[in-house]
């Protein structure tokens, strides 16, 4: 069985940055366990596939090598730029139905996607998990947690700074680990996003860790709109606005990959 595939670049304009998410458009579900093995055979950080449910909606479901998420926002903007620039979608906007409920994507004249993704605003930790320093290499400023840990730091030299033991990350209760500071020249946050515990150390730009993010920092800056950068090796930007309890970020696509897999 040949199956399409496209590797695109996320949350950037320009190929070889931001981040590579793999999809993979389907017109049924394949077995799990077989989706499972494609995005270990892929080894970026996101696999995405989906199935039409009928006009401009879509199923949706996304896998890293190691495990499935509930929310991965790369991989949604990418599959997005697919339907769009690769499958003739003509509409402005199409929603794709998730394990977090239904996501909306809005392609706008410049080339800009917006995706519409529930917001989880993140809620103090008095006492941080048990080794978290020792994990980071590094002690934060405020402790946080959502699905994902939350940490901030003072400056976006010391997020940059940051090298942390991804073995002792992996044994933390959480998915990922959000790190994150003020950001500076027009830069309302930078953030990194670790996610060892799922087969991701780090990951490029994360769509999911700003829907914690978003809240956070419209809350702490006293503003709904906002820039934000994640401050990774290949790095990636984004608009982003809280909207009620939805955030809302943008970012562009580039294609760098489109073939044919085969799959028995």
């Amino acid at each position: 069985m040949l199956l399409p595939l496209y590797q695109i670049d996320a949350f950037t304009d320009q190929i070889f940055a931001g981040n590579p998410a793999a999809v993979c458009p389907l017109t049924a579900w394949l077995p799990e366990a077989t989706m499972q093995a494609i995005a270990a055979e892929n080894n970026v950080a996101e696999t995405a596939f989906f199935v039409p449910r009928g006009g401009s909606e879509y199923e949706i479901r996304w896998f890293t090598p190691a495990a499935e998420v509930d929310l991965c926002g790369h991989a949604t903007l990418a599959s997005a730029h697919v339907l769009f620039r690769h499958l003739n979608f003509s509409g402005e906007e199409l929603t794709f139905h998730s394990k977090s409920g239904p996501l909306r994507v809005r392609h706008a004249a410049d080339g800009r996607f917006t995706l519409d993704f529930p917001s989880r605003p993140p809620h103090h930790l008095d006492v941080p998990p048990t080794g978290l320093p020792d994990a980071l290499r590094a002690t934060p400023l405020e402790v946080l947690a959502s699905r994902d840990l939350m940490v901030r730091f003072n400056s976006e030299a010391e997020v940059l700074a940051l090298h942390p033991d991804f073995a002792k990350l992996a044994n933390l209760e959480y998915l990922g680990i959000i790190a994150t500071a003020p950001g500076t020249n027009g830069i309302d946050f930078v953030s990194r996003f670790f996610a060892p515990r799922v087969g991701v150390p780090e990951d490029p730009v994360t769509g999911s860790a700003h829907a914690t993010l978003i809240p956070y920092w419209a809350q702490r800056l006293g503003k709904t709109e906002l820039r934000a950068r994640q401050i990774s090796a290949r790095g990636g930007d984004l608009w982003c606005e809280l909207r009620g309890d939805r955030a809302l970020m943008s970012g562009y696509a580039v294609t760098y990959l489109k073939g044919e897999i085969e799959v028995r």
